[in-house]
């Protein structure tokens, strides 16, 4: 599970209440795969720890450097410095070494982070990530004031007010900025390609509820299905709308459109869950880590399969994580066509731990992979068909050359087998609808699918 990942909805987008995780190494480790937050913050490793010292010469050693550092500055530094302030600090500083996605969080982080698995929160509803040292924007959640104001993927947020965003510590501090009480103003400064110089949006920050599931049909025999996060509750959700489509199409459908655009993530077992409604057996995704508890295998069982109908999954630059997930699996089983531009690439999993005094840590503990045994880590998901998105005259910012997994500081490198799909069939036709040409084109391949099928028949 942007991801998150972060967002000001902690990418949300984060994730689902932490009471309804899937909590593992005795109820004290949650996977969180979502939102693709990139908060470089530390880790607390206790004695117990098992560690690997075969290579270690001596960690001890390595250990007096650090309080001989610690005691150099308490003696020596020109203002008198908590304890605390250092340990923390120095926490900070080994988290910041490993990947964007491990960080140390204090007690203000932690809860805001358990509030953004709620699905709800006050603030811009931006999902946002840091490259380079620019906050740049993962997506704009729909519905929200961010969205409303006209802001896309891929824009940078130049200032927060009058805080340039360039002296930000991490995204956590830019949430907390984001953030703020229902009604209060914030003015963004933003620079997007097509801009000559930066400029100034003003938003009301509100109430964010992230619908996660959300259907209708397109025309008559053929839906379309929106994921924008994968929750607690969204398999539950899936299936409620599955079940409208249905009755809303005696006839039963000719196809489907499944939406993971801009998903930035959420819950694994969500993400399992999902898949199973299109494959009826073999293998979800597995996961590969260095302790016992972070190696799982995910398989397809055939009670609560949908009845076989023509699946295309539409995928971008913001679909992460356990969006990858879902695209993976069916693109492996042959379940499904998959439309759009390539997939973020964040093929890692993260565990929550619960530390002392509200303060929590969370740490990439595994690796997943798609039943062939794809690595998406850095790497992503290339459609079968290619087509950049369009948002009237302004293309979208999530294309192939969008900034991934693979632009962010210290990402874990990629390991297993490459997608092989090398760059998928690129769509060089004229845009279909200004509105939203990939979702129209995605409806255009359904119907020639369903119109050539009889004949295809005939032809035994």
């Amino acid at each position: 599970m942007i991801p998150n990942n972060g967002c000001d909805k902690s990418s949300t987008n984060v994730v689902p209440g932490e009471s309804t995780g899937i909590f593992l190494m005795k109820h004290l480790r949650q996977f969180f795969l979502g939102s693709i937050i990139i908060v470089l913050l530390t880790v607390v490793m206790s004695p117990q720890a098992s560690l690997v010292q075969a290579e270690e010469v001596n960690p001890y050693q390595e250990l007096q450097q650090l309080t001989d550092v610690m005691a150099i500055i308490r003696r020596n530094y020109v203002d008198e410095v908590p304890l605390k302030t250092l340990v923390d600090g120095a926490i900070r500083g080994m988290l910041a070494a490993l990947d964007p996605h491990s960080s140390f969080l204090a007690p203000d982080d932690y809860k805001e982070m358990q509030d953004d698995m709620s699905g709800e929160f006050i603030g811009l509803g931006l999902d946002v990530t840091i490259r380079n040292d620019e906050l740049l924007v993962i997506a704009p959640l729909e519905g929200s004031p961010a969205e409303k104001a006209g802001i896309i993927a891929g824009d940078r947020v130049v200032k927060i007010g009058s805080r340039n965003t360039r002296d930000l510590e991490n995204v956590m501090e830019a949430l907390r900025l984001l953030r703020g009480a229902k009604g209060s103003s914030a003015t963004l400064t933003i620079m997007r390609d097509s801009f000559d110089s930066p400029r100034e949006f003003t938003l009301q920050r509100d109430l964010i509820k992230i619908i996660s599931v959300r259907s209708r049909i397109l025309e008559a025999g053929y839906a379309y299905l929106r994921i924008a996060q994968f929750q607690a509750t969204t398999s539950a959700e899936v299936a409620r709308e599955l079940a409208r489509l249905h009755q809303e199409t005696p006839g039963g459908l000719n196809g489907l459109i499944l939406d993971l655009r801009n998903n930035s993530g959420g819950l694994l077992d969500q993400a399992v869950n999902v898949s199973n409604f299109f494959l009826d057996k073999g293998l979800i995704v597995y996961t590969e880590g260095r302790e016992p508890e972070s190696q799982f295998q995910y398989s397809a069982q055939q009670r609560g399969t949908e009845p076989y109908y023509p699946l295309i999954v539409l995928i971008n630059g913001g679909s992460a994580s356990a969006a990858e997930i879902v695209a993976g699996a069916l693109k492996d089983h042959g379940r499904a066509l998959l439309l759009g531009t390539k997939s973020f690439g964040k093929g890692s999993v993260q565990t929550i731990v619960p530390l002392r005094d509200d303060y929590g840590l969370r740490l990439t503990t595994a690796r997943y992979f798609t039943p062939l045994g794809t690595s998406i880590q850095a790497l992503g998901i290339t459609p079968d068909i290619v087509v950049a998105a369009k948002q009237g005259k302004e293309r979208m910012a999530l294309s192939d050359e969008h900034f991934s997994e693979k632009d962010l500081p210290h990402h874990i490198a990629a390991t297993g087998h490459p997608d092989s799909s090398k760059q998928g069939k690129k769509q060089e036709k004229s845009v279909v609808s200004a509105e939203d040409n990939q979702l129209q084109y995605a409806l255009d391949i359904l119907k020639a699918g369903h119109i050539l099928q009889p004949a295809q028949k005939r032809q035994g």
